[in-house]
């Protein structure tokens, strides 16, 4: 049911959508179990269709003569005078697991009041898409869902498991699959160091074999950096999980490239999180990339690392 206390949630975004309009659909995330997520134990609230609609009327009311509709909530125009009204980033966690028809009817409102939009995108669990019926996902491709922002983590199915994942590297792999057949992009994030000192190296193989069966149009490393009152941070203060070390990390960026077959994407580490940041043009950039790698990994110089202080979730 609608929650009637919805409250606005922070803006957690990729970064290639800094200049979307953030429409929230629901806030917190569905699979809130994740040991390593600021998500972690949120309640899954799930917006009433005819509140989004307002905004979405309003929005348009506003980006057509400047003007402001009363009982608006300031952010709409915050964040709509900063918009480049080409895109809508869907929120929170997982929007795609607001249920379908009043998807389809946002979506289909979104279009009425700003046909201008191009392209509409979200995050999405795997259990989210897999939810979906190709049918249902080429609808939503139909009203603008263009891209799906999917969170593989790792491929490695025991780290999965140990991390409360709540989907197999297989059910990754048919959830990107389901997502690129029905034609809307896919970008999908693994998160270097999830596996540990112990599992560094089988997390880097069985991640790059996750990214060759779903071969994606955009892939994205983060590094773990361990959120307090997570699972996983009180696992590491008590020495049961041992975090791997900045070049180990690197490391681990490096395998994943060497070992991962792309046909047609484009790698990044940009995000705030990772110690060292890189961008390539998969296949054709991954042997002079891997080669930049290694030589900051055969310099060793902390220098030539994000500095601590300034990585950030």
């Amino acid at each position: 049911m609608p929650d009637t206390q919805f409250q606005r949630p922070e803006i957690i975004r990729p970064p290639s959508e800094w200049r979307s309009y953030f429409l929230p659909l629901t806030s917190g995330c569905s699979n809130n179990t994740c040991t390593f997520c600021r998500y972690y134990g949120s309640k899954l609230r799930i917006r009433d269709v005819d509140d989004v609609k307002r905004e979405v009327g309003a929005l348009a009311f506003f980006v057509r003569g400047g003007g402001y509709l009363p009982g608006t909530p300031e952010e709409v125009y915050a964040i709509g005078r900063g918009w480049d009204g080409k895109r809508i980033f869907l929120q929170d966690g997982d929007a795609l697991v607001y249920p379908f028809p009043k998807l389809t009817e946002v979506l289909e409102h979104v279009g009425l009041k700003l046909p201008f939009v191009q392209r509409i995108g979200a995050y999405a669990t795997a259990q989210d898409i897999l939810r979906k019926s190709p049918a249902e996902l080429a609808e939503l491709k139909r009203l603008k869902l263009g891209i799906l922002y999917l969170g593989v983590e790792s491929g490695d199915d025991e780290v999965l498991r140990n991390t409360a994942k709540g989907a197999t590297s297989q059910q990754m792999i048919e959830a990107g699959r389901r997502v690129k057949e029905a034609g809307i992009l896919l970008s999908v994030t693994v998160l270097l160091g999830l596996g540990g000192v112990p599992g560094s190296e089988r997390h880097a193989g069985e991640t790059a074999k996750v990214l060759t069966e779903i071969d994606p149009d955009y892939a994205g490393a983060l590094t773990l950096t361990l959120v307090p009152g997570t699972p996983l941070f009180d696992e590491c203060q008590r020495g049961a999980f041992v975090p791997v070390s900045p070049f180990e990390s690197i490391r681990e960026l490096a395998d994943i490239l060497a070992k991962s077959e792309l046909t047609n994407c484009f790698f990044s580490s940009m995000h705030a999180s990772n110690y060292l940041s890189i961008r390539a043009k998969l296949p054709e950039e991954r042997n002079h990339t891997i080669a930049e790698i290694n030589h900051v990994l055969a310099q060793g110089d902390p220098s030539q690392l994000r500095a601590e202080f300034l990585r950030g979730l």
